[in-house]
């Protein structure tokens, strides 16, 4: 917990920042120290308004400074996402942002189009789609066109969307629904063009998009990306005819829309019928590029993500933004489905032998990451076997609960198909003897009534009838006899009066029922009692027959008593058969309720499974990608030494120690995560992973803002290392220097003081400034820096040129001084770095071309070789960049054999001996300086050229740290020269070759193409050489001028630091007291930041302590 604030022993000054007594008390994060240095800054603004600041030129130089501090916000991290179609990159980003961000299906350019994806603090989810320039589509329409029509002048078949024929006219029919394939092959590029002024009104626009939610945004960016219409859905006539019922109240369409988002006006509109959108174009083909800002807390910190299509994109402008991308991007992610991860080792296959050339030069740890995707996809027994998992504790244990289940599920199945075959039973027992009851009802109502009855399942007449008052004998053989002896024999009393068809719809059987048993004796043996009599008929004499049959029916007269005993016993029969009923119909419903039960316990027991197999697969396939990563490094270098001395190649000793390269390697299931937070409605349950922290995800969110840590650490410690020096700069100033003579102090200023040409104010200004945002040089610090750090951009602006003036005191003059001194530095300095570039890489350059020109021949055959006819052709018309790059592969044996050189080279100190030198030069003049001041002012010289030391260090770091970034950034620019130089010359042959048409035309490109390199191979490859070394040595210059216009401004703030000796004291007791609070308040902020900075040492120190002691537990359990 935080303290609370201190109270202040200067009540004016406002609460701007937290105060705190001790290190102790600072719970140090990097974000923390920025956000209150930057409180601090706003209190030192505000106090040194308030003070004389004695000369323009101070107060000049101190609002740069306080200009420069409140600039400084948090560093970011650019990471590009790579990995080929069905990777899950949207998937991964989606659960990453914790929101349904990035389109996963329907929206095609979500594949194609470079997507940033970057942090802001707003709940909107805000975007920027930016449009194709006319020249870039012009361009593409060109290539779509060649692919499109044949040398015939026919439109190819295009019903294949996955030909480039069918990509082709699926880009050109979505922006013009009108032109069809019988048109096409009559226009040209311009006429395609001027066919839709929408069109071209909307090329080079930019949209902007803001939404609420992730479902809004969601609408929203698809009007942009998707198609109009997705493929397979229909309408039924009947909603067409609601659509046309409703046109005229319609919305506007979405190029109506886009229109007046960028203020124009669609001449066609008003020919269109109202509502109709048929022939609207879709924009997707257009889209350039996305810049995405949304709040998602993973990219809090300053992670930036990028979601590349891939560097063989259709498009040239999106390939070349991808390329540009991986230009600046400080980490690569590489994502592939983990059911090919490891079988078909994608991390060589996605970071071919030109990829690793560049990420050799300057390896780290955080530069390249695996992600292993879909993890949830998982075969229990293909792992099980694969990693021979049989006697595993774990899974041992999971097949116990399965199998327990599985019994336990058989046995209650049982149980449940005895209860359905005893419901049914009884249901029809309870049917027949409804049947009886309602007869005997209808029989006794006749008896009642004297009607007439006809028996139906008795099969007898009862005395009721009007035709005889006697009952007749049963004719039928086939009936059981009298239902009055008929009974049901149940098995259980228990029950209620439910009807028979009550909650029949509560169950569901799943199994044959069986018919229960009907125990009827009484019906058995009153049916042989009757055919006994029967066969008595026929046997005995007729006296003795009549006899029987008069007592027969004597005995068997139906009463309204006996009738009313029968129906009593029925509705007896019928309660107890209910309740057995109802008894029946509980055992179903146990039986149900446990199977439901079990088989839930069978799904979680089997996810447990699959997690485990899953988490048993991961850590495997790990280990598998490490191994491979590190292989594939020293197979790398073990080539790069065999080419530098194949005499003294030793393959057994390794070039580097290759157990400290470890790749970082994430396992995840973006699914199941998304189905555990309930990201997607309706997305269902985890098939897999039943704990969040299983899926993986949790830990790539902490890698977003581990990748971002040592520079945000590196940032706030500079940050409060230059917030204190500003401090101490101003603190020493409001201090004075005590009661010194006005003799001395002039004798010191004549010295020392630079003047300037003129008298004027302005060139007072111009004398710090001049020309500093006017700079037309285009390597200038303003330039460099925003080419190394992009949201940097502005925060440093220069001088064009050194300040044009006079010294004082001849050549003492403190500004002018540094400045000549400086510039010997910087010549120094230039000379030193071409001198390491021509030492380190001319001789290889120039092996390189070498051993490139005599490959060349046969690197293009058999590229040409390795394909489809029609897929080389595709890559002719692209100037040999397609699905794969000619111009890399012919460039790969160059790099080859400067990669280990190009790595010593750029991986040295380029600039220690250049911080020395300008330090040198500082402390030799401060020592002047020193000697020179009179014996009251010595002390305070030599007090005040330790804050200009101090200053300086500071300066030169920040420089320094600047310098290194853009020469980082150099580096890959002038790596990276040498494709497109190959490709430029090589233009004419792949023009020359796909101007060959007709038959045999194929062979003929070969061969034409074959004849171009074989003629221009060695002057190619020399040219190349000799633009990489012209660009190192335009790199050196480069800055050495940086280094120039630093250098000045530095010279200019050692003299202002200075000037306080020299500078007279105010007498003015309103600035007395203003001095004396400000110096309260300079010496409270300083005291703070080292509190500050003192936390962060403690923190730095607790984390290497715990990661000595994590590497130690490694290598204890290894």
């Amino acid at each position: 917990m935080r303290p609370e604030h201190q109270r202040r022993s200067h009540e004016s000054q406002p609460a701007l920042y937290k105060l705190y007594r001790f290190a102790e008390e600072i719970d140090y994060l990097p974000e923390e120290a920025l956000k209150e240095g930057l409180k601090m800054v706003r209190a030192i603004k505000t106090n040194v308004k308030k003070i004389d600041m004695g000369s323009k030129l101070r107060r000049d130089v101190w609002e740069r400074e306080i200009e420069s501090l409140q600039s400084q916000g948090a560093p970011t991290t650019m990471i590009a996402v790579c990995g080929a179609t069905g990777a899950g990159k949207s998937s991964i980003l989606n659960a990453i942002l914790d929101d349904n961000i990035v389109p996963t299906s329907g929206m095609r350019a979500c594949t194609a189009v470079v997507t940033e994806i970057a942090y802001h603090n707003k709940k909107t989810i805000d975007a920027d789609v930016s449009f194709l320039s006319e020249q870039e589509w012009r361009q593409e329409l060109g290539v779509l066109l060649d692919d499109l029509i044949d040398e015939d002048g026919h439109v190819k078949r295009a019903n294949d969307l996955r030909s480039d024929a069918g990509v082709a006219w699926q880009k050109v029919h979505a922006v013009y629904p009108t032109i069809t394939q019988d048109m096409i092959a009559k226009m040209s590029v311009d006429q395609i063009i001027a066919r839709d002024p929408r069109i071209a009104a909307i090329l080079g626009t930019t949209k902007h998009i803001s939404a609420p939610n992730s479902k809004e945004f969601g609408k929203e960016i698809a009007k942009y990306i998707d198609s109009k219409e997705k493929r397979g859905e229909k309408k039924s006539k009947k909603d067409k005819g609601k659509e046309k019922e409703k046109s005229k109240d319609k919305e506007p369409s979405l190029m109506d829309k886009v229109f007046k988002s960028i203020g124009k006006k669609d001449s066609s509109s008003s020919k269109k019928k109202d509502g109709d959108t048929s022939n609207d174009p879709a924009l997707w083909p257009l889209i350039r590029q996305v810049n995405v800002k949304c709040d998602a807390r993973a990219l809090s910190t300053g992670a930036i993500l990028v979601d590349l299509p891939g560097v063989a994109d259709a498009n040239a402008a999106r390939n070349n933004i991808a390329k540009d991308y991986m230009k600046k991007c400080d980490c690569v992610w590489i994502l592939a489905p983990i059911t090919r991860a490891v079988d078909d080792k994608t991390a060589r296959d996605l970071m071919g032998d030109a990829f690793k050339m560049q990420l050799m030069s300057s390896y780290d740890a955080n530069a390249i990451t695996f992600i292993a995707t879909k993890c949830d996809d998982i075969s229990c027994s293909e792992v099980i076997n694969a990693l021979n998992l049989y006697d595993d504790p774990d899974l041992m244990e999971v097949e116990e609960k399965i199998q327990e289940a599985k019994e336990q599920s058989d046995e209650w199945k049982q149980k449940k198909a005895d209860a359905e075959s005893n419901i049914k039973a009884c249901e029809n027992g309870l049917e027949e003897v409804r049947d009886y009851l309602k007869e005997y009802k209808e029989h006794l109502d006749a008896l009642e009534t004297g009607t007439e009855f006809e028996p139906r399942l008795t099969a007898e007449t009862g005395k009721g009838s009007k035709t005889s008052g006697r009952k007749r004998k049963n004719a039928g053989s086939g009936k059981e006899g009298s239902s009055k002896r008929r009974r049901l024999d149940y098995r259980d009393d228990e029950g209620d009066s439910m009807s028979v068809d009550d909650d029949l719809d509560d169950f569901i059987v799943d199994d044959e029922d069986d018919e229960i048993e009907v125990n009827d004796s009484d019906s058995e043996n009153g049916s042989e009692k009757d055919e006994s009599d029967s066969d008595s008929d026929g046997s005995k004499s007729g006296s003795d027959s009549e006899g029987e049959d008069e007592r027969a029916e004597e005995e068997n007269e139906v009463t309204v008593d006996s009738l009313k005993a029968k129906i009593q016993e029925a509705q007896d029969v019928l309660k107890a058969g209910r309740m057995q009923l109802n008894a029946f119909r509980k055992q179903k419903k146990e039986a149900v309720d446990m199977l439901a039960s079990l088989k839930k316990r069978q799904t979680e027991a089997q996810r447990e499974k699959n997690a485990i197999c899953s988490l048993r697969r991961s850590d495997y396939s790990r280990g598998v990608l490490k191994e491979d990563f590190r292989q594939g490094l020293k197979d790398l270098d073990d080539a790069a030494a065999e080419q530098r001395d194949p005499d003294n190649f030793d393959p057994t000793v390794d070039q580097r120690n290759y157990d400290e390269i470890d790749l970082p390697v994430f396992t995840c299931s973006a699914r199941d995560y998304v189905r555990i937070k309930g990201q997607v409605d309706g997305d269902g349950d985890p098939t897999c992973f039943s704990k969040i922290e299983h899926t993986g995800i949790s830990e790539l969110q902490q890698w977003c803002h581990h990748l971002n840590v040592s520079s945000r650490e590196r940032a706030a410690r500079n940050f409060l290392t230059h917030l204190k020096t500003f401090a101490n700069s101003v603190l020493t100033y409001v201090c004075g220097t005590g009661e010194i003579t006005a003799a001395d102090r002039e004798a010191l200023r004549q010295k020392w003081e630079t003047s300037l040409s003129d008298d004027d104010d302005d060139d007072e200004e111009a004398f710090i400034f001049g020309n500093w945002a006017s700079s037309s040089d285009p390597f200038d610090l303003a330039m460099l820096d925003a080419l190394a750090h992009p949201q940097r951009a502005g925060l440093y602006t220069m001088r064009k040129d050194p300040p044009k003036v006079e010294r004082g005191g001849g050549h003492n003059g403190i500004t002018s001084r540094l400045i000549t001194d400086f510039k010997k530095v910087i010549e120094d300095c230039v000379k030193e770095l071409q001198h390491r570039f021509g030492d380190g890489l001319e001789e290889k350059c120039q092996v390189g071309a070498v051993n490139a020109a005599a490959a060349a021949v046969q690197t293009s055959d058999t590229f040409a070789a390795s394909m489809h006819w029609a897929t080389y052709r595709a890559t002719l018309r692209r100037h040999g960049s397609w699905r794969q790059d000619l111009n890399v592969e012919l460039t790969n044996p160059f790099t080859r054999n400067i990669a280990s050189s190009w790595s010593k080279v750029f991986e040295a100190d380029l600039f220690a001996s250049f911080e020395k030198s300008a330090l040198d030069a500082i402390s030799k003049l401060l020592n002047e300086v020193e000697a020179s001041a009179v014996c009251g002012l010595k002390e305070r010289a030599r007090a005040q050229a330790e804050v200009c030391v101090e200053e300086a260090r500071v300066a030169l770091k920040k420089t320094l740290e600047l310098v290194q970034d853009t020469r980082n950034t150099e580096q890959k620019e002038v790596s990276r020269c040498l494709a497109p130089h190959v490709q430029t010359r090589l233009v004419d042959g792949y023009n020359r070759a796909m101007d060959e048409r007709g038959k045999g035309s194929v062979a003929r490109q070969k061969m034409v193409f074959h004849d171009h390199v074989e003629n221009i191979k060695d002057e190619v490859f020399e040219d190349a050489a000799d633009v990489l070394m012209s660009r190192l040595k335009n790199s050196a210059e480069a800055v050495g001028k940086t280094l120039e216009n630093v250098l000045t401004d530095l010279a200019v703030k050692m003299e202002v630091a200075l000037g306080v000796l020299w500078e007279g004291p105010r007498d003015d007791p309103a600035q007395v007291k203003i001095r004396a609070h400000v110096v309260v308040i300079m010496q409270e902020i300083v005291g703070q930041i080292n509190l500050w900075l003192q936390a962060e040492r403690t923190k730095r120190a607790a984390c290497a302590i715990e990661k000595a002691a994590a590497e130690d537990s490694d290598v204890l359990y290894a």
